[in-house]
């Protein structure tokens, strides 16, 4: 890809951590495409998993694939992304916080909330750029919240 794509432009990857069958694809080979891929320039990579096999037997719960991120960010320079339920603001603050991830990826909370990243600014103390046509929907709790964008 790099070789073909303009060196300015991200080239980004989604792979699958494992896909939770015995024997099948493992953490172990995931890592070690990871390395070759941050060998070739690659600008991040985003770490999922399973969804492949009726076999799997996933370990469905908060945070379940944050793990397969982690071992992944060990061993790589370039950008890991972290999915697997992550629906709450703490919980996506500390994948990042801890450095299990560099990003954390929203889908469905992002789904149910679509301004999960506004609610999480307001919780967590932080600001967002926001559009002038939005400051007057700033909530009076949160007066801070938006940052006017020039």
């Amino acid at each position: 890809m790099r070789a073909a794509f303009p060196a300015d432009k991200p080239v980004t990857m989604r792979v699958s951590g494992t896909d939770w069958v015995e024997g099948g694809w493992d953490i172990a080979q995931t890592v070690a495409f990871a390395e070759a891929l941050d060998a070739r320039g690659c600008s991040a990579i985003h770490v999922s998993s399973g969804g492949l096999d009726p076999r799997q037997a996933i370990p469905v719960g908060p945070s379940y694939q944050v793990p397969l991120a982690r071992a992944v960010k060990q061993a790589v320079k370039m950008p890991v992304v972290a999915v697997g339920m992550i629906t709450d603001f703490e919980q996506a603050e500390a994948i990042v916080g801890t450095g299990d991830a560099d990003l954390v990826a929203l889908a469905r909370a992002m789904l149910y909330d679509p301004r999960w990243p506004w609610h999480a600014a307001a919780h967590l103390g932080a600001s967002v750029r926001a559009p002038s046509q939005y400051l007057r929907s700033q909530p009076r709790q949160f007066r801070d919240l938006f940052e006017t964008q020039s």
